[in-house]
């Protein structure tokens, strides 16, 4: 016997216990809770890792190295047999048609194009970054690439040589 013909006899939900109905429910009188302290009244939530008062195990155990995943940029990820399938011959390719066409959820991120797939279709494709396979199958197939950095933010200095002689 498998599962789905147990279900189609059963039913698919499990009815919800009912606690606190009477002494022979199994589920009376303190319906589960035990006998008094903060187990037993309503509100009480332990949070999660709570091991009692003592010492937590992640703070127990001694930290190491470092790590530059908070550093790291994320990008919205989009291949070349998605491009394929979705747009049209001569198609603008970028954030917001990607958006359009429900590719990539939104345009807070940078693009990032790979190269999995073959590509029929010429794209005028313009991403922060573009993998050399994918910029290679763009071009062999007639359309164009276009790598738009984000200009970073640095502050300007005074140049050290300049301020001695003035």
């Amino acid at each position: 016997m498998m599962i789905h013909e147990i279900t189609e006899k059963v039913g698919k939900y499990k009815a919800r216990k009912r606690v606190g109905r009477g002494e022979s429910s199994g589920q009376g009188k303190t319906s589960g809770r035990g006998h008094k302290g903060a187990g037993s009244r309503s509100g009480n939530t332990r949070r999660p890792y709570f091991e009692g008062g003592q010492m937590p195990l992640a703070r127990r155990i001694p930290k190491r190295g470092f790590s530059n995943a908070n550093f790291r940029t994320l990008y919205h990820v989009v291949n070349l047999k998605n491009l394929e399938a979705r747009l049209d011959d001569g198609a603008d390719v970028n954030l917001q048609t990607l958006v359009e066409v429900r590719l990539v959820r939104d345009t807070k991120l940078p693009l990032k194009v790979l190269g999995e797939g073959e590509l029929t279709k010429k794209f005028n494709v313009t991403a922060a970054k573009v993998s050399a396979s994918a910029k290679a199958k763009i071009e062999a197939a007639g359309g164009t690439v276009t790598e738009v950095v984000k200009k970073v933010w640095r502050r300007e200095r005074p140049d050290k040589k300049k301020a001695a002689h003035a």
